[in-house]
């Protein structure tokens, strides 16, 4: 079962930081303070960061969906593949808690119906991302360096346009992200339609642009 209702779609948001996703929200609908600890001590709180996350994607992915499509910042499956992997790869996350949350993820997927049924992919370079994180000005984010955001593309591309990291569970749909704001928008119009009609199954292949 599809939360009650095989007409309803589920979409993701995916991208790096500062990629333009809650802009991206926004348009089509009209963290708490342990994100900032996790960036400034990833050993000793990215396992109760990830943990949380997986947490709240997997709820998100399988609450009842009382309008047409749900459209979700990140899945449950980037917050594992790019975050959890890159911190484990990098050294900042000890092989028992990546093991705990790989243990937990493997779970998850095998027994519980995760609803997905299109990716947009927000390609944005990682200097880009960087700029947009300074101008914004978050404090949480002021400790993030630019080979942090270089990793977490390198990831991003690996597994959604070059496919080499882990299987994609649903069709992507590419948008080139570095422009500003108006020109985003006016993308956003152009894939509007593909992407609040993601549930019937005009998506046949991956890597759409």
């Amino acid at each position: 079962m599809r939360n009650g209702d095989e007409r309803k779609a589920v979409v993701c948001i995916e991208g790096n930081i500062a990629s333009g996703k809650t802009t991206c929200l926004e348009y089509f609908s009209k963290t708490c303070d342990i994100e900032g600890l996790m960036y400034q001590d990833a050993p000793r709180w990215g396992l109760t960061l990830q943990t949380y996350v997986q947490l709240t994607m997997l709820d998100q992915h399988i609450s009842p969906i009382m309008s047409p499509i749900r459209m979700m910042e990140r899945s449950i499956y980037s917050a594992k593949y790019i975050f959890v992997e890159n911190l484990f790869k990098s050294g900042k996350m000890p092989e028992v808690d990546f093991a705990v949350l790989t243990e937990w993820f493997e779970w998850i997927v095998k027994n519980i119906d995760i609803p997905l049924d299109l990716i947009v992919y927000l390609q944005t370079s990682p200097q880009k991302c960087y700029e947009r994180l300074k101008m914004r000005c978050r404090e949480e984010e002021k400790v993030i360096p630019l080979e942090y955001l270089e990793a977490v593309h390198q990831r991003y591309e690996d597994w959604l346009i070059k496919q080499t990291l882990y299987k994609v569970p649903a069709p992507v749909l590419v948008i080139p992200a570095d422009h500003d704001l108006q020109t985003m928008l006016k993308q956003y119009e152009e894939n509007r339609y593909r992407i609040l009609t993601a549930s019937n199954g005009q998506f046949k292949g991956h890597n759409l642009q």
